[in-house]
């Protein structure tokens, strides 16, 4: 058995061990266990059918389709900083992912060859700067705050990049150029083209905020699609190998995502309200460090960060906290966290999380001075 299955296989022993070891008449463990559950099936029902598996299978077929060559021109360690970070950044504006949907997309283009920079920028800013997320902000929360949150997410997931490439520089591969297989060069470009551009659809269409039998309707046809692309020109062998690609990334992502999703669960009630907004009452390093790390650790399914963060400011957080646990939040969480590990291993993984609470923290108290 490999060490990341023998990783997987320890929490879940951990679990079970909880829940055989510590007495169920406890309150606050009865509480924690069913907001655990709660949380985790909630996440099954919103995203795992309408964000996750079309991620997956997104994933998939850019470890089959996309040219390696391809990836290193726009994400590469070689190419031009600007182009790379700028696509990187921007890149994920359309589609409306959270933090653990971003993570197939991330581990796929990490796969063709992306250098750590740009895939850092691209996975920091694919959930931070969902279009829908920043227009709700500015119309529930202001729009100071939402221009605030979108141009600091840009900025910073740049900056959490860079700062990642500086920290762990990579060896620039000579030659090895990707050459596309044989079965796959016969498939037109045309074809594998409307084949990405309609599972990309079913993201955003996930992502509109519609009628709900509309956009069901949409993602359906957008399925169809995709299926009888699959079956029409596609031969057997490059959906073989495509679908063999989406397994792969399922069982890498899939276990740690539903084990972090249920410990961010079983965490919550945990964590005193009151005690929390009394901290981040005012624009301090200590109030905007304990908001990035709240936002961090803590699961906000896509949109939900908002009206969370609304109670809180109506109980007093200040605007810079609040902008601090915005720009932490979207990006990270726990089942984020433990995923990010399993492509990247613990100690860029550590790193990466210290610079966006960091960057988050510093966020907020320029927002907070200035507002």
């Amino acid at each position: 058995m490999e060490r990341k299955e023998w990783s997987i296989l320890t929490w879940i022993i951990g679990i079970f061990a909880v829940f055989y070891f510590v007495p169920y008449q406890s309150g606050w463990f009865n509480n924690s266990i069913v907001s655990g559950v709660n949380l985790l099936n909630e996440y099954a029902k919103q995203h795992v059918l309408t964000c996750l598996v079309p991620a997956l299978f997104i994933a998939g077929a850019i470890g089959v389709f996309i040219k390696k060559d391809a990836v290193l021109k726009y994400l590469g360690p070689k190419a031009t900083k600007w182009k790379s970070y700028g696509i990187a950044s921007i890149s994920g504006a359309i589609l409306a992912v959270c933090s653990c949907t971003i993570l197939p997309l991330f581990a796929g283009i990490r796969k063709r060859g992306a250098g750590i920079g740009p895939a850092i920028t691209f996975l920091f800013s694919g959930p931070a700067i969902n279009i829908a997320a920043i227009f709700m902000t500015m119309s529930v929360l202001g729009f100071k705050i939402g221009i605030a949150r979108v141009s600091a997410a840009i900025l910073l997931s740049i900056l959490v990049g860079l700062s990642m490439a500086l920290i762990f520089r990579e060896k620039i591969a000579e030659g090895g150029l990707f050459i596309q297989k044989e079965e796959s060069a016969k498939i037109s470009k045309y074809a594998i083209g409307i084949f990405f551009a309609l599972m990309v659809g079913i993201l955003i269409v996930n992502g509109l905020q519609i009628n709900q039998t509309i956009k069901y309707y949409l993602m359906g046809l957008l399925s169809l699609g995709v299926v009888g692309i699959a079956a029409f020109k596609l031969n057997k062998k490059t959906v073989s190998e495509w679908l063999n690609e989406t397994w792969s990334f399922s069982k890498l992502i899939l276990p740690l995502l539903f084990i972090g999703v249920f410990v961010a669960g079983f965490i919550m009630p945990l964590l005193p309200e009151s005690i929390i907004t009394h901290l981040v009452g005012s624009n301090t390093i200590i109030g905007n460090v304990i908001a990035s790390i709240f936002g961090a650790f803590m699961y906000f399914s896509t949109l939900t960060e908002i009206p969370i963060l609304q109670a809180l400011m109506t109980k007093g957080m200040h605007s810079g906290p609040a902008l601090a646990l915005l720009l932490a939040g979207p990006s990270l969480s726990l089942p984020n966290m433990l995923v990010v590990r399993g492509v990247l291993g613990t100690k860029k993984t550590a790193v990466y999380v210290g610079l966006v609470i960091i960057y988050a923290t510093i966020g907020g108290l320029i927002f907070g001075s200035i507002i």
